[in-house]
């Protein structure tokens, strides 16, 4: 008589289980807690650049002034694509720019002298270059399938501030660049999500880190990871007016229809990246002119309020696509916007998976057919 198989606890999606250990990201959902390296992610947005953050996650300590110029100088320098992946971008320029930007990384492995060599120097190198690498390919391709020239980079402009003028041709004031520094930073790292995790299953396997980084971008392409900013921005076209706000929610709730920007896989409390592009987006509107933007926004957190005390709280992409769409950038450029301030974060996990590298490989329960006889063909 054969023995009852033992009960499995399913853990769906990996919830709950921690898989390995980690020295850069702290999250704590229930308090809305979010850490780079121990440092509050408020001091870092209010007072750090994406470049000094950038050092931090990926040397473990913020850098001092000749650290950080040296840093400055390294992503500087890296801004260059070979011309055959011009050539990519300009193939698929009518491609999504998530697709191009798939493809553009893996192409950079066959150019980096570095891809082969998984240490932790060369990968800590690769993901410097691509960290610098990653905005140029958004903003050509961006250029190219609108008909026109890239935009050479400019080495007097911060990491930031370089890429909206690459991507639109316009220099910025100082207030709209650093908004778009804060956004990288609060984006460029966020433990073991989707795509992070993707890179690290990867890494598992020994290989580099362009691969890492070209399946983290094809998981962040999907929606229910990347897709929220692009989900909101036309979730405030729909609604219109601050007026509608309550309606709109009701209905959606009626229907069971989620609502863009609520609820985080982690965080019960609100997520403590939201207030920082809160703050832009209101002072961003009012100086464009375009107050109606923020006052929807306000209109929904206020018409979801009786939802907080379920967990549903505003998520960091609620505000993002709004100065996103202000800065006049267009709503398939979103995703690929949170991967320009991805990358450092990336390569971090790259980085501890290869530390003590062990190849990621989970289990499924088996649920199919008990074992049966195979019946030859001529006998079916």
């Amino acid at each position: 008589m054969s023995q009852p198989e033992p009960e499995v606890k399913i853990h769906r999606g990996l919830k709950g289980v921690y898989f390995d250990r980690s020295a850069t990201t702290f999250i704590d959902g229930r308090a809305g807690d979010l850490r780079y390296r121990g440092y509050s992610i408020h001091d870092l947005a209010e007072q750090s650049s994406y470049e000094e953050t950038s050092y931090l996650l990926l040397h473990g300590e913020l850098p001092t002034q000749s650290e950080l110029a040296g840093f400055e100088d390294q992503l500087k320098s890296s801004r260059a694509l070979p011309e055959p992946v011009y050539d990519i971008i300009d193939a698929l320029q009518d491609a999504h720019p998530m697709d191009v930007l798939r493809t553009a990384v893996s192409a950079l492995s066959t150019f980096d002298p570095d891809t082969p060599d998984n240490s932790p120097a060369a990968t800590l190198h690769k993901g410097i270059r691509l960290t610098a690498q990653v905005p140029m390919i958004v903003a050509a391709h961006e250029r190219i399938r609108n008909a026109l020239d890239p935009v050479a980079p400019a080495t007097e402009l911060g990491h930031a501030a370089n890429f909206l003028y690459m991507l639109t041709g316009d220099r910025h004031n100082t207030d709209a660049a650093r908004l778009m520094d804060t956004d990288m930073v609060l984006h460029a790292e966020h433990g073991s999500n989707a795509s992070s995790f993707t890179a690290r299953v990867v890494a598992g396997t020994d290989a580099n880190l362009h691969a890492a980084v070209t399946a983290a971008v094809a998981a962040l392409s999907g929606p229910a990871h990347g897709g929220a900013a692009e989900n909101v921005m036309r979730m405030a076209q729909e609604v219109g007016d601050p007026d509608k706000a309550v309606e709109y929610v009701k209905r959606k709730r009626k229907n069971r229809e989620p609502i863009m920007g609520f609820g985080h896989r982690v965080y019960r409390a609100e997520d403590p990246r939201a207030r920082h592009m809160r703050a832009g987006v209101e002072r961003l509107s009012k100086e464009m002119k375009q107050p109606h933007w923020y006052q929807i926004l306000q209109a929904l957190v206020d018409a979801m309020a009786p939802y907080r005390r379920h967990g549903v709280n505003v998520n960091v992409d609620f505000y993002a696509g709004v100065v996103y769409h202000l800065f006049g950038i267009p709503e398939d450029l979103f995703v690929p916007i949170f991967a320009v301030g991805r990358v450092p974060g990336w390569t971090v996990q790259v980085l501890e998976q290869l530390e003590h590298n062990i190849l990621i490989r989970p289990l499924t329960h088996y649920t199919g057919p008990a074992p049966r006889e195979y019946i030859p063909l001529h006998r079916r």
